[in-house]
């Protein structure tokens, strides 16, 4: 496999190991799959190990799956079938996140071969800690959509007639933005960020620290001639409490975004930005 060149080196470092792993993987072995375990909000919380059957080709969901079909531990226990999200399952709706191995990612682009390529291996799937657990794998990522409305990540175009034609935009400017725009709200971001923790308290939201990926939209739809009509808005958000100066740069959330998208570039873009508009209403008493 020849790597992107274009990819970072934790990026690289990761599909090397993945692409030999995928080499020696043999089709029909068995595998354990270690599911962390919880039947509801407030209830205790189990492991339990399955075995199953890999196809070549199998991802995560498919191993969901097959254990959903026959609920049966590797030690022989009946059990209930195990709870998670999906949607698209071609990673664009960011609804299947988990930790896989210890570090978050999509399950549905996740393939067996690459982490347990060798008869009896083990593959660890938990929820992501920095929500609240519905149950099993399957969270509830409500904070993560109000942080959006916090920094209003959309274009003001509401109305009930047309107005015309958009302003134009330069291709380097499109470029540029595009890979912001892949953003799916899937959470890696949050689930790797020291600084966002699971906060059960909703009156707490608004003051607690945003997250790199609302600030990432943030800059997106304030380098758009329309969005940034709303950019004031933004940067108020961002200045205040929970906002971009929560941010403690530990950079793990550029190390696990699956879009490959600058989050650090963004969120300096966004500190700059704010730094501006603070001093700009200062001096003009605004």
């Amino acid at each position: 496999m020849t790597t992107a060149p274009h990819l970072p080196p934790h990026a690289a470092e990761a599909a090397r190991i993945a692409a030999a792993n995928r080499a020696r993987a043999v089709p029909g072995r068995k595998v354990y799959v270690k599911v962390f375990r919880c039947d509801g909000p407030g209830k205790p919380s189990r492991w339990e190990t399955f075995q199953v059957t890999v196809e070549r080709g199998s991802n995560v969901i498919s191993m969901l799956q097959q254990i959903a079909a026959n609920p049966v531990t590797a030690d022989g226990k009946k059990t209930t079938p195990v709870v998670w999200d999906s949607g698209c399952l071609e990673e664009v709706c960011g609804a299947c996140t988990m930790v896989i191995n210890g570090k978050a990612r999509q399950s549905c682009s996740c393939l067996i071969d690459d982490y347990a390529p060798a008869e009896g291996d083990t593959i660890t799937l938990e929820p992501m800690s920095k929500f609240p657990v519905v149950r099993d794998l399957w969270v509830d990522r409500s904070r993560l959509f109000h942080n959006l409305k916090r920094v209003k990540a959309w274009v003001p175009i509401d109305g009930t007639y047309s107005l015309g034609s958009g302003p134009t935009e330069s291709p380097e400017s499109q470029e540029q933005r595009y890979v912001m725009s892949t953003c799916m709200s899937c959470g890696c971001c949050l689930e790797a960020c020291p600084q966002f923790n699971l906060e059960p308290d909703e009156s707490a939201w608004d003051t607690s620290f945003i997250g790199a990926h609302a600030i990432n939209q943030a800059r997106l739809f304030n380098e758009h001639e329309t969005g940034k009509r709303l950019k004031a808005d933004r940067l108020d958000t961002l200045a205040a409490a929970g906002g971009v100066n929560d941010c403690g740069n530990a950079q793990n959330c550029v190390k696990v975004c699956p879009k490959l998208i600058p989050l650090t570039e963004s969120i300096a873009v966004i500190g700059r930005a704010v730094t501006i508009h603070a001093f700009s209403k200062w001096f003009s008493g605004r």
